[in-house]
């Protein structure tokens, strides 16, 4: 026994080695905060600090020492065994500066330097640490504003989780990890008070859409409560809260997320009158919090010791409600419920389930309590005490088999605090004997096989009155089932249709799942499907929906991505900088890599596995350095580059550019910054093939580009010791022809306003015209411009055959082209499927009657100067939206804590549009009219240089 004494007195620890029948006293030079204790080893503690130390203890507390400094609150984890080389490892994350921090392994007794490991190569968020079974999650913010959450399974490498592109997430949790799996519930960033529950493969990296919209709220700590439980005893059954229509209902799953369903109400009430409740009109929704406070009850139990006993306290109707609260109990797994209190009572399992205690929620004093031997259909009353109690908790002894409960509360205000301990063997007369016993199948709505098996348990006959007893346990036999549709969920990166099936999501490319081959080794190529984890079911559609192992192909380094691991182009001059090189396709064991960091040294590494956590190098001297990285096999080889700083405070840019533009015709190109004023500022442009970069103290540049094709400018602005840089691509062509696009009103719902989104829209947009008009790839060019409502551009390109003719025949070869697309546009031919359910249309944005691109002199000023209004509004309403958006949102708690607040509660980076924002309205509107004037003043001035370019020579 330890017991801890008041800090604000002294620091000590009364330890007892006679079970509380003498204490000895142990000074302490430092104050506990909280104590850790090791599973396993009972003499095994972990204390933590007031000023961040943690300390360990293999004596019961009777010495201590130090393992490390600056580490995190609740940041800190035993080894489990199995998993962790030793079993005196100690998982911790430990403070750089502010925004930086470090995870940690050390040794129990032994935390130096020399023993210390690192685990995940460079920094990661403060406060996002989580060591949780197999599965080990960390955070790290990067230069766009959105984090980057890593997984490691088994303690083996770390490895980005792969949620659905475009999920965005503000915030994440991790709700459960075992059976292999994770469950982890995402706040996607459309949503405010709602969250989203993701499921994953077995490696924890892979992630699909379980449910959408669970209700979550705040608890008493400021830490985010997610209304999803877990019922204990019955593999793969979750209750969660979701809100639908702004009405909160209760939903069930069987089969771990694969298939939910709204609660069966009761059929009669309390008094035996019928319960007229039809689905999916009305249900049963319960209240699915859980106490944190061992000594009260929450608004749901179950217990392993008891499968299929749900008690909880909830209402009927079309939505939950806070009002007319009444408890209800299932004695087989919430297919039927029944009401035993039309009030809300606490209900206590005694005797690993045979026995149920119920005592009433009350803020007046009471005497009585309830006790029912048949799982809730019969009650009676008992009083535990003469003199009426004001009830503050209820306390059972260790272990579920336990027939003793102690109720403590005070018999008036003033009063000091009174314990009845009851002990409820006497009301027992016998021990359970096998013919007490009963078998019962686990069934849903009638259904035998859930998670590929029957399941068949031992359970207490209601009408039994006996003591069960330590020696029982639950026993179940299982038999397996033939596999179904039923026991396959999408596969990652697929989207079920209305009819059930799973089909590749708009954003993901089957052949990808391919890319980290090996040469020789095989894969496993999805269906599309995936067996839900844990579904033991068999034979039946197992082959045709199972993944099957194909020969990787060869294949030559493709996507060779180069990065900081601080994922920053900056750096301060002495420190070491790690490079980090991630191959997208291509046989990583036989890809050799070769750093030039630019500086006139460089390094080589036979295959990339061997450069996993990173490459480490020091400048010597402040500048700016190409650091190019070149993966090559026998196949091909791939180049990558960054451009590094060295220095010595700038949140975002935007470079203003032409998406199209006229050969050797004169181009502005323009940096525009948020905020405008941050001192001195260098530019510092990357214009086409040029190998020498221009530097400027201006924003604006003026360039023109010889050759037809696409050239793609790089900006970087050097501030202080912030670097950010922003990249667009031109077409440069001899002539060209565009029209504006617009899209029926529902894509906007499902527009997050990010590049990457851009550009695959673009990329569906483009295929649609192309299906619906027959005009070649090569002469179409299609970009969704940014903000809201969304808008589209097409250009029409020259055909290169007809460009060596008359221009005369070009020209009217581009017409015809123009026509073709109109006329398709106008009877709405062109659509695209979004996602299932969201078809959209894409219609031509009519600005007049006038031609589309009038080249000669006396070309329509009406229709110019309403595409110029119209270009000009559009870029209004989207600044001052997107000001608008930044300055509601508010920050939500995530277990990935963000210590700044910002927009939605991200993590943001050097680059983040979202701090810029809250900059911004921070200084007040002065500030951001500014801001819009000179955006829309920039883009009027792109326009009409735009306009004045098209369709010439």
């Amino acid at each position: 026994i330890m017991l801890l004494t008041d800090p604000e007195v002294e620091s000590s620890l009364l330890i007892s080695s006679d079970e509380g029948a003498t204490y000895q006293k142990y000074r302490l030079n430092f104050y506990i905060l909280s104590l850790l204790f090791h599973p396993e080893q009972e003499d095994w503690i972990l204390a933590y600090s007031h000023d961040q130390k943690l300390y360990s203890s293999v004596e019961f507390g009777r010495r201590w020492q130090m393992v490390h400094e600056r580490v995190a609150p609740n940041r800190f984890y035993w080894s489990k065994m199995g998993l962790d080389k030793e079993p005196g490892l100690i998982h911790l994350e430990t403070s750089i500066s502010e925004g930086q921090a470090l995870y940690v392994t050390c040794k129990l007794q032994n935390c130096t330097d020399a023993n210390k490991g690192k685990p995940f190569p460079g920094y990661i968020d403060p406060n996002s640490l989580v060591v949780q079974d197999e599965y080990v999650f960390v955070q790290v913010g990067n230069s766009a504003g959105r984090p980057i959450y890593y997984v490691s399974a088994k303690r083996d490498v770390f490895t980005p989780m792969k949620l659905p592109k475009y999920t965005l997430p503000k915030d994440l949790h991790v709700i459960s990890t075992d059976e292999n799996r994770v469950v982890a519930a995402v706040q996607e960033w459309n949503q405010n008070e709602t969250y989203n529950l993701y499921v994953s493969d077995t490696s924890g990296v892979y992630y699909t859409l379980a449910l959408e919209n669970v209700v979550s709220s705040m608890g008493p700590e400021g830490n985010v409560m997610i209304d999803l439980y877990e019922v204990a005893g019955i593999k793969g059954m979750f209750l969660a809260n979701k809100k639908t229509d702004n009405q909160v209902k209760t939903h069930i799953t069987y089969n771990r997320g694969r298939d939910w369903r709204l609660l069966q109400a009761p059929r009669k009430d309390l008094r035996g009158n019928s319960i007229h409740c039809v689905l999916p009109y009305c249900s049963l929704h319960l209240h699915l919090q859980v106490s944190a406070n061992p000594y009260t009850s929450g608004n749901i139990a179950s217990r392993d010791s008891a499968p299929g006993i749900i008690v909880a306290s909830g209402s009927i109707g079309s939505e939950l409600t806070s009002t007319n609260v009444s408890v209800f109990v299932a004695s087989d797994a919430g297919n039927t419920w029944r009401q035993i209190f039309d009030e809300e009572y606490a209900v206590l399992y005694l005797d690993q389930g045979g026995a149920l205690v119920a005592i009433r929620h009350t803020p007046l004093p009471i005497r009585h309590l309830w006790l029912s031997f048949d799982e809730g259909l019969q009650w009676n009353k008992y009083s535990f005490t003469n003199t009426p109690l004001f009830v503050d908790g209820v306390l059972g002894e260790p272990g579920e088999e336990t027939l003793i409960m102690t109720i403590f509360g005070h018999v008036s205000h003033r009063s000091e605090w009174q314990l009845v301990k009851i002990d409820f063997r006497s009301i027992f007369n016998r021990r359970c004997t096998e013919a007490d016993y009963q078998t019962w199948h686990l069934l849903n709505q009638g259904e035998p096989c859930l998670m590929g098996v029957k399941r068949i348990y031992r359970k207490l006959k209601p009408t039994s009155r006996c003591v069960m007893g330590k020696t029982y346990s639950v026993s179940m036999t299982s038999g397996p089932c033939d596999c179904t549709e039923a026991d396959f969920e999408c596969d990652y990166g697929f989207e079920r249709r209305t009819d059930g099936k799973c089909t590749p999501a708009f954003w993901f490319h089957p052949s990808s799942m391919s890319r980290s081959c090996t040469t020789g080794m095989t894969f496993l190529n999805s269906t599309g499907y995936r067996k839900v984890v844990s579904n033991n079911c068999t034979a039946g559609v197992s082959v045709e929906y199972t993944a099957r192992r194909q020969q990787c192909p060869i294949q030559a380094p493709k996507g060779l991505h180069l990065v900081t691991s601080e994922g920053t182009l900056s750096t301060k001059l002495g420190t070491n900088v790690t490079f980090l090189l991630f191959l997208e396709e291509g046989d990583g064991a036989r890809t050799s890599i070769t750093l030039d960091f630019g500086d006139g040294h460089a390094l080589t590494y036979s295959n990339v596995s061997s450069i996993e956590d990173g490459i480490k190098h020091i400048y010597k001297a402040v500048g700016i350095y190409r650091v190019t990285a070149t993966g090559e096999n026998s196949l091909g080889s791939e180049t990558v580059m960054l451009y590094l700083h060295v220095t010595c405070q700038l949140e975002y840019i935007h470079l203003s550019a032409p998406f199209v533009a006229v050969r050797n015709k004169e181009v502005n190109l323009t940096a525009v910054l948020w905020p405008s004023q941050v001192g001195t500022v260098t530019y510092i442009w990357w214009i086409g093939n040029n190998t020498e970069p221009v530097i400027t103290l201006e924003g604006s540049v003026a360039c023109t580009f010889s050759r037809e094709g696409i050239s793609t400018v790089t900006v970087q602005v050097s501030a202080g010791n912030t670097i950010l840089q922003d990249r667009k691509s031109i077409a440069v062509h001899e002539y060209f022809r565009s029209h504006l696009l617009a899209f029926s009103s529902n894509l906007d719902d499902h527009n997050p306003d990010v590049a990457e989104w851009r550009l695959d829209v673009s990329r569906v947009i483009k295929n649609s015209l192309i299906e619906a008009t027959g005009v070649r790839e090569d002469r179409l060019l299609v970009t969704v411009l940014p903000g809201l409502p969304t808008a589209a551009e097409f250009f029409l390109l020259p055909d290169k055959q007809l460009t060596e003719g008359k221009a005369e025949k070009s020209y009217a070869h581009l017409d015809q082209l123009s026509e073709v697309l109109l006329n398709a546009l106008n009877q709405n031919l062109v659509q695209f499927t979004l996602r299932p359910g969201v078809q959209v249309t894409v219609y031509a944005a009519h600005l007049s009657a006038a031609p589309l691109v009038d080249t000669s002199e006396n070309h329509s000023g009406s229709a110019m100067l309403m595409l110029l209004s119209l270009v000009v509004v559009g870029l209004a309403v989207f600044v001052i939206y997107k000001f608008k958006r930044s300055y509601q949102r508010t920050p939500p708690c995530t277990v990935f804590q963000d210590p700044k607040p910002g927009r939605g509660g991200r993590m943001l980076g050097s680059g983040s549009k979202d701090q810029v924002e809250k900059i911004i309205i921070n200084q007040g509107m002065d500030r951001t009219t500014e801001i819009v004037s000179k955006f829309v003043y920039l883009q009027v001035e792109s326009v009409l240089q735009h306009s004045q370019h098209k369709y010439r020579k």
